[in-house]
Parts: structure tokens; C-alpha cells; sequence
């Protein structure tokens, strides 16, 4: 933005939300630079598997046999939380009822009108609380900066090119982050099912899924090691929640939205901290963790606690079902039919085989895994720290580029301008 220089005068553009604007713009209405009108109704039996692209309030929904319009145009979304949001289409397509097409009135660049439209920000436009919209004779009289035609596509060419380049280092940042989880994982697989001595002696565990495990451990049948803990719930107990990050810990530690709590909790659990918990519908997904917290839970979960504490840390077999599930073997088990999901209750868990190492090894796995955890969450956090950034830098960017508050210079523009000056001083 510091490469960037100022208009060299400026005036007010009497619009709250834009203020000053480069003295040689002009302030328009919407509907004296594009026309609009909302996409046409669509009913689930129009989707096809292939044809032309629908289009809503949210970008493409899927593919028709008919279409709406030819062109590169900009497309708002016109109902619900998406009222306001601006995508692009090009060729041929359909424009559904959920979207708004903004049709240029002269040469105007589409790129820039699209990006000045979600600069506004229209959702501020909407209207009704239980299902917001967005009406066309009400956005058509919003006030706009309108530079010159030269200038706005000067606008759209240095937005394509500097957002092409923050979203190449964003997808540079987000490539960084799997290659960090994917080295988390093989921490965790290596230490839980080899242990941490690379050269120890390993023999064959007897289980196909286990593997080769080290000489000196065991394997052992999860019922010989764990008990179903069955506890009533206490009067004052919050709800337990087991995340598929592996949290296990009070709900509202985490987040309070998104859920639905039961009128009536039939059935309900007490969860004890320490206590080895397996969510049966979602452990595929790697919601299995050891409880922070003290409370109840539904019965979908299982809480399960060691038989004997000086032969199992809960931990260790947390980090080993955790592996299970993200290396795609829970879910393997599944005898249901819903797609990406399972049924692992209490009794499958202890019909499984699991390795068990001395208890010293097992909480010596565990520190290991927690350190380098940490130290590859940090990272983790650090390159999610520079995509928000880069995501910040990108909106003021476009925003201050639109609204003229930075000059994106072109040879071409400042030669018409230059002319346009030379005409009206002669």
C-alpha cells in the first residue's frame, strides 16, 4: 500500500460510507451505470448432471438444460446470509431466483463494478429479520464513484494481477499448513504404534491393522483394559462436547452457537475428567479425546475409563483411536449406510486389539507427542496469523483501490488524462 501514491486533489463525494473521491470522478447511482434484475426461478427437477451452469447467491449450484444469459457479468446475492454477496459469471448460464444480474449500461468493467458493489456492501440494504433481502429498487439508488472508463479498467487489470498474487501466497501458506498437520499425524502414528526408539527390536503384533509393534510390548483386547463408565448425571453438570479436533471439555469453553439442546435430556451421562471419551457417530472424524472437564454428555457418547490406572494412560490410547480414525479404519467398520459416517459404540471399541507398552512408555509417548505437538501447532498458528493478514491486506486493498483513496497509475490512463486536460484548457 506504501508503493501506492494519493490523487493528487480530492473532494467530497456527499456519500457517508465513501467520503472524499479523486477530484475528476463522478458520483452516480447504480442504475445510471448497469441495469439489474433478479435471476429466474429454478425447481429441483430443472438440475441436470451436465449443461449450463446455475448460478446463485452463492456462486454455481450445479448445471441445467436452459440458460439465462450470455456474458461476463456480476451477480448478488439477493436473499438470506448471503444477501450482498458479490460472485462473477461468464459464458453461457442461468441465474437463479437467489441472485441479482447487474447488467452494465455502457463499456463499463465488470471486474470493477463488481468489486465497488461488495465494497458497499448491500447486506446493510437488507430488509426483513427472519428472511433478509435485497430489492432492486432499493440498491438501485445507491451512490457510487464512477472514474473514467479508462481509469476502471485500469482498476480491474491491477486487481487481477495483485490478487492473483495475495491468493497464490495465501494457497503457498494454506499447502505450508496440511504439510504441518500431515507431519503432526506421522508424529503421532509413529510414536503410538512403534514407540519413541527407533532402533528397538520389533516383532509381528498378530493384528494385520497393528502391524509390527516393538519386542517388548503387548497386545491386549480394549475390554481387558477399559470399563464403560455408567454415572447419572449431577444436578448442576454442563454439557461435555467431544470435538472432532479431539477436544473433550465443556461446550462452553468451545462455542455456545450452532448447537440444539434437548428440551429433555433423556438419558444423559455424567463425563469426568481424565475419562476417555468416543463420540459413536463422529469418532470417524476423530472426535475421541480424554475429558478436561467435569459434566454430562448424551448417550451418543461413550466414556470410558481404565480398569487398572497403573497399566493404561487414557491419553496414549486417545492419540492410537485418534490415528485409527484418520488413517480411515473406523470408519471402514461402518455398518451403516449414511456416507462418511459410522456406528463405533462401546462394544466395538473393546473388541478391538491395541497395542499396550509399559504404562512408563506410554506416558513417555504422550509427553513426546505433546511437545511436538505443540511446537508444530505454533506454526500452525503463525502461518494462519500471515493468510489473515494477507486476507486483510487484500479487502483494504480493494477497498481503498475502488474508492479511489490509492491511484493505480496506467500509461495509457494518464495519456487520455493528459489530453482531456490539454482540450479543456485550449
Amino acid at each position: 500500500m506504501t508503493q501506492l501514491s494519493r490523487y493528487n486533489t480530492y473532494k467530497p463525494s456527499g456519500v457517508d460510507w465513501l467520503g472524499d473521491i479523486p477530484e475528476h470522478w463522478e458520483v452516480k447511482s447504480l442504475k445510471h451505470i448497469a441495469f439489474m434484475q433478479s435471476g429466474a426461478t429454478i425447481s429441483p427437477e430443472q438440475f441436470t448432471d451436465e449443461g449450463y451452469p446455475v448460478y446463485g447467491g452463492n456462486g454455481f449450484r450445479g448445471y441445467t438444460k436452459s440458460y439465462t444469459n450470455d456474458g461476463e457479468f456480476v451477480l448478488i446475492g439477493r436473499q438470506g446470509a448471503l444477501c450482498g454477496n458479490v460472485n462473477y459469471a461468464s459464458g453461457k448460464f442461468y441465474a437463479s431466483e437467489h441472485a441479482i444480474v447487474v447488467y452494465p449500461l455502457k463499456n463499463e468493467s465488470v471486474r470493477w463494478l463488481g468489486e465497488l458493489i461488495r465494497v458497499a456492501d448491500f447486506n446493510r440494504l437488507s430488509q426483513s429479520a427472519a428472511q433478509p433481502g435485497i430489492a432492486v429498487n432499493i440498491i438501485k439508488n445507491e451512490y457510487f464513484p464512477y472514474p473514467p472508463l479508462c481509469e476502471q479498467t485500469a482498476i480491474a487489470t491491477f486487481l487481477d494481477k495483485k490478487t492473483a498474487q495475495i491468493e497464490q501466497a495465501i494457497a503457498i501458506k494454506q499447502q505450508q499448513i496440511a504439510l504441518l498437520k500431515e507431519r503432526k499425524q506421522i508424529i503421532i502414528q509413529q510414536a503410538v504404534t512403534q514407540g519413541l526408539n527407533p532402533n528397538a527390536p520389533m516383532k509381528d503384533s498378530g493384528v494385520e491393522w497393528i502391524g509390527k509393534i516393538p519386542e517388548h510390548w503387548e497386545v491386549e483386547k480394549a475390554k481387558w483394559l477399559f470399563l464403560k463408565a455408567e454415572r447419572l448425571p449431577r444436578e448442576h453438570d454442563e454439557i461435555v462436547t467431544c470435538f472432532r479436533d479431539g477436544q473433550v471439555t465443556l461446550r462452553s469453553n468451545r462455542r455456545l452457537d450452532g448447537f440444539t439442546n434437548a428440551i429433555k435430556e433423556h438419558g444423559y451421562q455424567g463425563i469426568r475428567k481424565g475419562d476417555l471419551v468416543i463420540h459413536a457417530m463422529d469418532a470417524f472424524a476423530g472426535a475421541i479425546g480424554v475429558s478436561d472437564s467435569d459434566g454430562k454428555s448424551t448417550p451418543v457418547y461413550s466414556a470410558c475409563t481404565p480398569i487398572n490406572d497403573k497399566q493404561v494412560n487414557t491419553f496414549f490410547y486417545a492419540y492410537f483411536l485418534r490415528d485409527l480414525a484418520l488413517s480411515g479404519f473406523i470408519v471402514s467398520l461402518a455398518k451403516g449406510i449414511r456416507e462418511r459416517s459410522s456406528d463405533f459404540r462401546f462394544n466395538d471399541f473393546t473388541s478391538l486389539m491395541l497395542p499396550l507398552p509399559p504404562i512408563p512408555e506410554q506416558t513417555a509417548i504422550v509427553t513426546h507427542i505433546e511437545t511436538q505437538s505443540t511446537q508444530i501447532d505454533q506454526a500452525i498458528a503463525l502461518q494462519q496469523q500471515q493468510i489473515d493478514k494477507l486476507k486483510e491486506y487484500k479487502t483494504t486493498l480493494i477497498n481503498s483501490v475502488v474508492t479511489g483513496k490509492v491511484r493505480v497509475s496506467d500509461d495509457v490512463c494518464d495519456g487520455v488524462a493528459q489530453i482531456d486536460k490539454d482540450a479543456k484548457e485550449n
